[in-house]
């Protein structure tokens, strides 16, 4: 028997043994390491993404410092913090997820799935709240905005330039907003997971999904953890 034969033969009998072995892949392993490398290229190239924001917003603090820190302290920092300790237990909680798909416990897996999910959602609606006041308190860059008469922290007898202001409101929503989209496309991916968790897809040999999912969260989790001391907190003690 030929070397192709034999090949051909174990490449069989793999996708056999394993329906979720996709064709152009000889292992799970192979597919394992290949879905990894993919989540990471894609991740460099979202670092990139946010890195250029941050630059921007770094760039525009150092022009307009004051400004900024004025317009830094009117962001609820209460709110911020909620948010950052709900994602903080959301990343908790895939971990558990992923070590129960390693270890057969389905139920805790089904669960930690629909906590993550409940955590993100949580997330989404104190974002909203915050949204809502920044409307309510005309701080949306655009015809209606308005920072007139708002003392800067440092010198209490100078007001901010309601121009600059704005420049750090626009980077703000952006900021905030993109991070916002990135948590409504996971929870769109944390429903999927779910699902195929409950069609009993996961296995303690199978589970390159939630590691991939679990990933991509991780991700999010982290450009928060950057956003917030950023937008919230780097004025505050002024």
């Amino acid at each position: 028997m030929s070397d192709s034969t034999v090949s051909a033969t174990v490449h069989g009998e793999a996708h056999a043994q394993n329906p979720a072995l996709l064709h152009h892949f000889a292992t799970e392993e192979q597919q394992r390491d290949a879905s990894n490398l993919g989540m990471w290229i894609f991740l460099a190239t979202e670092v990139m993404f946010f890195g250029g924001l941050f630059c921007a917003y770094l760039i525009y603090r150092g022009w307009y410092f004051d400004d900024f820190a004025a317009a830094s302290t009117s962001i609820d920092a209460l709110l911020g913090g909620t948010n950052t300790a709900v994602l903080i237990c959301s990343s908790l909680t895939v971990v558990l997820a992923i070590w129960a798909a390693q270890t057969s416990r389905r139920g805790m897996l089904l669960s930690m799935l629909v906590l993550t999910m409940i955590f993100g959602m949580a997330f989404l609606g104190i974002k909203g709240k915050e949204y809502k006041d920044k409307f309510d308190e005309h701080h949306v860059p655009g015809a209606s905005f308005s920072f007139d008469h708002v003392a800067i922290p440092s010198h209490p007898d100078q007001y901010a330039n309601p121009r600059h202001a704005e420049i750090f409101f626009a980077l703000y929503f952006i900021m905030t907003g993109l991070h916002a989209l990135h948590m409504i496309i996971g929870l769109g991916i944390f429903t999927w997971l779910l699902w195929m968790a409950w069609k009993r897809r996961f296995t303690p040999e199978y589970h390159t999904p939630l590691e991939i999912g679990g990933l991509y969260w991780h991700f999010v989790d982290i450009i928060w953890i950057y956003l917030f001391p950023l937008l919230y907190l780097i004025d505050r003690h002024q």
